[in-house]
């Protein structure tokens, strides 16, 4: 990935949501992403386990930065929407380090879609997600923030 491409995924990550959840992107590539969330009591539902969105939630975002990576690392440019977000929950935990990976399963012109897994600090699959994306053209003179116009 370009420098630039790095900087400005620096400069969009980590606001809002991923920021409340915790999520950290430790690599980012044109082929996968891996992010890590350390798990704790903010992150549970009423019965003391991780809530099922809070997977949801972090499947999107990786899947996001890995369509929005690819998009910038093979010169299309725009960014990507989800549109679809299938996610099973294997197995419940508390607390504790989970590693979340996103793989590409189709890329194309107008959509994508993504496989993500989530992984407990002893490699146990937790949860698994298939997310598609929408690939946006944005027209000159259209901004989004932190995403030049005509990227």
């Amino acid at each position: 990935m370009s420098a630039e491409n790095e900087q400005l995924i620096k400069n969009t990550f980590g606001r809002g949501f991923d920021t409340s959840l915790g999520l950290r992107l430790e690599e980012v590539a044109r082929d996968r992403v891996v992010g890590v969330l350390e798990l704790g009591d903010k992150h549970h539902q009423p019965f003391g386990i991780v809530h099922g969105g809070v997977y949801c939630a972090v499947a999107e975002s990786v899947a996001s930065v890995s369509a929005f990576t690819w998009l910038q690392a093979t010169g299309i440019g725009g960014t990507a929407v989800g549109v679809n977000n299938n996610t099973d929950f294997i197995k419940s935990v508390s607390s504790g380090v989970v590693t979340v990976e996103s793989s590409p399963i189709h890329r194309g012109r107008r959509q994508q879609l993504w496989r993500v897994t989530m992984t407990d600090d002893q490699g146990r699959l937790v949860a698994t997600s298939q997310v598609r994306l929408q690939n946006i053209e944005l027209p000159e003179g259209v901004e989004v923030p932190g995403i030049p116009a005509g990227a």
